[in-house]
C-alpha cells in the first residue's frame, strides 16, 4: 500500500541542556524520512546550547530562542508555530529510536488520529537501561491510562487538528491531560508495534516526582472519576510493588 507521506512537525524544547542535546538532533537529523518540519524552541539557553544547535541549522525548520514561562508555555510555542500534519515532541535529551522510525510510523497504517510505539529507557551515559514498566497496549483510547500512562510522551504521534495547547495549570504532567484530551477526539489508533523512541530518564517529573504524582491524580480524577481512580491507584501501587520484587525499583 502507497499513499501520501504525511507532514510531520517534531517539536523539541530545550534550556541550558548542552549535555544532551545533540543526541536528539542527530536522531532527527540521521531519519530517512522526506517530509520533516523541525521545531526547536529553546528558553535562551547561556550554556552553550544554542552552539550546537547551530550546528544542525540545515535540519532545522524553525528556531525560536527566547525566554518562556515554563516547559509547557514553551510546548505551546512550538504547536502555535507547527505547521505538519501530525505533531510529536521529543524533549532534549530524547531520541528518535532508529533512522528508519518515522518510515515505520507512517509505513504502519494509513491516516491514522494517533500512531504509537514503544519506548526503550536509557541514561545519561546513553546506554540503554531496557523497557518501560508499562507496556503498550494492543489498542489505544483515552481510558488507556487508567492503570498509568503507558505510552510515552516522546512515543504518540498525533494528528494535529486534534491537539489542543497544554493546559498551563499543570506544571509537570500536563502532557498525560493533553494526550488523553487528543485520544478523546481519536477515531482510528495505530500501534506502530515497534519501538519508536529513547527516553531519558531522570527528567523533571522525576525530580520533582512527588508534584508530579499528585498532578497526575488529579487529571486522573478529572477523567475517569473519583471512586474509578481510587480503584485504579490501588491497582497501580499493587502492580508497582510487583515490578520491585521481581525487578527492583523502576526507572521511569
Amino acid at each position: 500500500m502507497t499513499f501520501a507521506k504525511p507532514k510531520i512537525s517534531i517539536i523539541t524544547i530545550v534550556y541550558n541542556n548542552v549535555r544532551d542535546i545533540r543526541y536528539t538532533l542527530e536522531s532527527v537529523a540521521q531519519q530517512t524520512y522526506p517530509n520533516i518540519e523541525y521545531l526547536v524552541i529553546d528558553g535562551n539557553s547561556n550554556d552553550g546550547t544554542l552552539d550546537v544547535i547551530q550546528e544542525y541549522k540545515d535540519h532545522i525548520t524553525v528556531l525560536v530562542s527566547e525566554k518562556d514561562k515554563g516547559i509547557y508555555d514553551a510546548m505551546n510555542k512550538g504547536l502555535r508555530l507547527a505547521t505538519g500534519d501530525y505533531v510529536l515532541f521529543l524533549n532534549s535529551g530524547d531520541e528518535l529510536y532508529a533512522p528508519d522510525t518515522l518510515e515505520k510510523v507512517f509505513n504502519s497504517g494509513e491516516d491514522a488520529d494517533i500512531y504509537y510505539g514503544e519506548t526503550k529507557l536509557v541514561n545519561e551515559d546513553r546506554e540503554i537501561l531496557g523497557d518501560r514498566r508499562h507496556k503498550c497496549p494492543d489498542t489505544f483510547d483515552w481510558k488507556s491510562f487508567k492503570y498509568g500512562m503507558n505510552v510515552c510522551h516522546q512515543a504518540i504521534y498525533v494528528k494535529r487538528e486534534i491537539a489542543e495547547p497544554y493546559d498551563m495549570q499543570y506544571k509537570l504532567s500536563s502532557d498525560i491531560d493533553w494526550v488523553i484530551r487528543a485520544a478523546k477526539k481519536a477515531k482510528k489508533t495505530v500501534n506502530v508495534k515497534d519501538y519508536v523512541a529513547k527516553y531519558l530518564v531522570g527528567g523533571m517529573s522525576q525530580q520533582r516526582h512527588k508534584q508530579s504524582l499528585k498532578e497526575r491524580y488529579e487529571i486522573f480524577k478529572k477523567y475517569y472519576g473519583t471512586i474509578p481512580n481510587l480503584l485504579n491507584h490501588g491497582i497501580i501501587a499493587l502492580r508497582l510493588l510487583k515490578h520491585r520484587l521481581t525487578h527492583g525499583k523502576t526507572r521511569d
